[in-house]
């Protein structure tokens, strides 16, 4: 077993732990606040191009209709509750069960859907799904304020798609070709101060 997967292991099962209280008042929150499920469950490509299904709090409306699948700031399914679970990413939080079962990694390129990762050129996406993919990495650094971006476009797809996509290409090519322990640790280092750093508070 690598070391990287040991540190998963680890992570995860702390992070579980540790979170757990949290875990359960998002989870009672995110049922009072509209009729669903608890969690939202979305296919994703992982390693060597594997489909599994990851977990997130459920952060909208159960509605039929849209297969958009990128979402901007200020979408109208998006409950009172899912705001602020966006906001402090706390809706990614059970992406540490996916971690566990040996779906995703702490850090590395976050998986995509099917319809997008379809879309990378076949080398540029035959690297990046050589590893794990991962709750952080720094792409999701970069464009945590995503759904804001989006927001002002008009046609959120295409903008998703032909300016932010190539840029986090960038970014998953290079965490392939460079990852290390040390580079996971500064990275989770990095994700914890954009989420709680002064910046952010007073947002």
């Amino acid at each position: 077993m690598s070391a990287k997967r040991i540190m998963d292991l680890l992570g995860a099962s702390l992070g579980l732990l540790v979170f757990s209280p949290v875990l359960l008042a998002c989870a009672v929150a995110v049922k009072l606040s509209s009729p669903g499920p608890v969690f939202f469950r979305q296919e994703r490509v992982g390693l060597h191009g594997k489909p599994f299904r990851i977990r997130k709090f459920r952060t909208m409306r159960v509605t039929d209709g849209s297969d958009l699948q990128v979402t901007a700031a200020g979408d109208a399914r998006i409950t009172a509750v899912g705001r602020l679970l966006r906001r402090s990413k706390l809706d990614e939080l059970p992406q540490l069960i996916d971690v566990l079962v040996g779906n995703m990694s702490i850090v590395g390129p976050r998986p995509e859907v099917p319809r997008y990762m379809a879309q990378y050129p076949q080398v540029a996406r035959e690297r990046i799904l050589s590893v794990r993919p991962g709750i952080t990495d720094n792409a999701a650094i970069a464009f945590r304020d995503e759904e804001r971006m989006l927001a002002a476009s008009s046609d959120v797809e295409r903008t998703y798609v032909e300016e932010i996509m190539p840029i986090k290409q960038r970014y998953y090519l290079d965490y392939v070709a460079h990852q290390s322990v040390a580079g996971d640790l500064a990275i989770i280092a990095r994700t914890v101060w954009t989420i709680v750093g002064p910046q952010r508070r007073q947002s």
